[in-house]
């Protein structure tokens, strides 16, 4: 399982660990996933996604999950989120403007 957020595509940064004596060893900076259960508002169903702390907190800002896929780059997301975007534009697109 790849540690890579499915919503904004983060995933591991390369560093360097410093001792006292400056010494410089590689190290990796993980994000922090979190296994979340997401309701879409469009669709009426929820979705399990293994998401950044950073993304639930922007998914609160933008105004939930169908909001976020829908200005979310597809290079960004994961091939389960970029099905789900599909679906919440089809069902959006289906509804009557009124």
């Amino acid at each position: 399982m790849s540690r890579r957020c499915e919503l904004t595509g983060v995933g591991p940064l390369v560093g360097h660990n410093v001792s006292h004596s400056n010494i410089k060893t590689k190290r990796r900076f993980l994000p922090a996933l979190s296994p979340t259960t997401l309701q879409s508002d469009a669709l009426g169903q929820s979705f399990r996604l293994r998401v950044t702390n950073a993304a639930l907190r922007t998914l609160d800002f933008k105004g939930g999950l169908d909001a976020f896929l829908l200005k979310a780059r597809d290079e960004d997301l994961s091939p389960r989120a970029l099905k789900i975007k599909r679906q919440v534009k089809a069902k959006l697109a289906e509804q009557p403007v009124a």
